[in-house]
């Protein structure tokens, strides 16, 4: 590899590591011990280069090589052993385990196959252009084991029970009707829980502060017996331009992004998480695959006020009712910012059919609420903020009317038949691994800078 040598690489290094590249190995045991020596010391040599911000093109050329190499066989290796490595990792498939936990034991079990804390933390610490691409290996696990029908319908099952938090809290929920996050805010009034994104500084844009916060909030409002609809909206912001008003949500906190602050697991938590407890509910405590879905789901309405940008227009795709105020921007900024825009790509065209979604998603097409394109997106449109709160109220009373079981059995029909879980599993092994390269590309930190002066911008 005369790339690495041109770098300043030992020959005799690079040929040692060479030599140890995995061939066909007799058993996973030795498949196992073949890739992670592979990995552990090409892993090394690309430690010896310089950092990226210092490297000079030679440099960065050995680094390129030496990550595709990596990568190559990591996926070579996972394409074999994806259901061994996940059967290892979750005591065979009976112990949920969550994305972020996943990752950093496969690190702990198979040396190189994934980052870990530590290598985690040294990225987590530069800026965006400056990191090396370690979550990269992340992505491309968590693609295989979501591409396995077995394993990845065990980590969706495992992303879908209640979070520690929640169940922590759950109790002094019930008893009080309250529960202040910080970044999220519910009460429950009524049969009705309202939750509301709460992050003023940013006009209510999520990143990783928000996001363990707003999946509590979204636990609480599906265990809690007591709320049979949960209302969606976010907090009145006191950005000059907005003051006063309430802004459902900007999206993604592009200025922490920039600064290297939004780790590559808040898109797949996000998505694995909160959204689509918003949209499949909690699942069972026992993981039947075989089975028609069981959970633990509840009607939900989203109010929507000012704009809802990027992962806040997102959201309406999962709820069961949108209400709108007339002249509220519906936005999906995905071909500005350079990543994908959740699971928008699975759900838009649900709403506003295939050309129109592919406009949004591709070309920076805009939606307006009162307008005939953004109605599609909405089930109501209202004049005012006083309008929404009753209008709001009235929806809640119509929802709750028939009851729970049949509102929830209707809505889980619905979903099954227009969104299957296998189809959701499979969407989101693509996800994983497209949005891994787009998060760490050059294009990103490039798009960030012009679009949105990233660069010039205070946390």
């Amino acid at each position: 590899m005369r790339e690495l040598e041109a770098a300043g690489l030992s020959a005799a290094d690079v040929d040692e590591w060479r030599a140890r590249t995995p061939g066909a190995a007799a058993s996973f045991a030795q498949a196992r011990a073949d890739v992670c020596a592979y990995l552990a010391r090409g892993t090394d040599l690309r430690a010896r280069l310089p950092f990226r911000a210092t490297r000079n093109d030679a440099e960065h050329r050995a680094s390129e090589a030496l990550s595709a190499r990596l990568d190559d066989a990591r996926a070579t290796f996972l394409r074999v052993h994806i259901d061994d490595v996940y059967r290892e990792l979750t005591d065979g498939l009976r112990r949920p385990v969550r994305d972020e936990e996943l990752v950093y034991a496969a690190a702990e079990r198979f040396p190189g196959l994934t980052p870990t804390r530590a290598q985690i933390a040294e990225e987590r610490a530069r800026t965006l252009p400056e990191k090396e691409g370690a979550e990269i290996a992340q992505g491309l696990f968590l693609s295989y084991v979501l591409a396995s029908p077995r394993s990845g319908a065990h980590l969706v099952w495992s992303m879908l029970r209640p979070t520690e938090a929640a169940l922590e809290r759950l109790e002094d929920f019930r008893a009080t009707g309250v529960a202040d996050l910080g970044g999220t805010y519910l009460e429950r009034r009524g049969s009705a829980g309202y939750l509301e994104i709460r992050n003023d500084r940013h006009l209510n844009a999520e990143d990783c502060e928000t996001l363990p916060t707003t999946e509590t909030a979204v636990d609480l409002a599906l265990l809690d017996p007591e709320i049979e609809v949960g209302v969606i909206r976010g907090s009145v912001v006191s950005h000059p331009r907005y003051a006063g008003r309430r802004v459902f949500g900007a999206g993604l906190n592009l200025t922490h992004l920039y600064r290297g602050l939004i780790d590559y697991l808040f898109f797949v938590t996000r998505d694995l998480g909160y959204v689509n407890k918003l949209f499949r509910g909690l699942s069972s405590p026992e993981h039947h695959p075989d089975e028609p879905e069981q959970t633990t789901e509840k009607l939900w309405i989203a109010a929507v006020e000012t704009f809802a940008i990027g992962g806040a227009c997102q959201i309406l795709h999962t709820v069961d009712h949108v209400i709108a105020t007339r002249g509220t921007r519906l936005y999906l900024p995905a071909r500005k910012e350079g990543i994908l825009p959740g699971a928008s790509n699975l759900r838009l065209a649900r709403s506003v059919g295939d050309r129109f979604a592919r406009r949004a998603i591709l070309s920076g097409l805009e939606f307006e609420a009162g307008t005939p394109h953004g109605d599609l997106l909405c089930d109501e449109i209202v004049e005012s903020s006083h309008e929404l709160e009753l209008a709001v109220e009235r929806r809640v009373d119509a929802l709750t009317s028939s009851g729970l079981v049949n509102a929830a059995g209707n809505r889980r029909a619905l979903r099954v038949g227009a969104e299957p879980l296998d189809v959701f599993r499979s969407y989101m092994a693509t996800f994983c691994r497209e949005q891994a390269v787009c998060h760490l590309s050059p294009a990103l930190v490039q798009n960030l800078e012009r679009h949105w002066n990233a660069h010039e911008r205070q946390l």
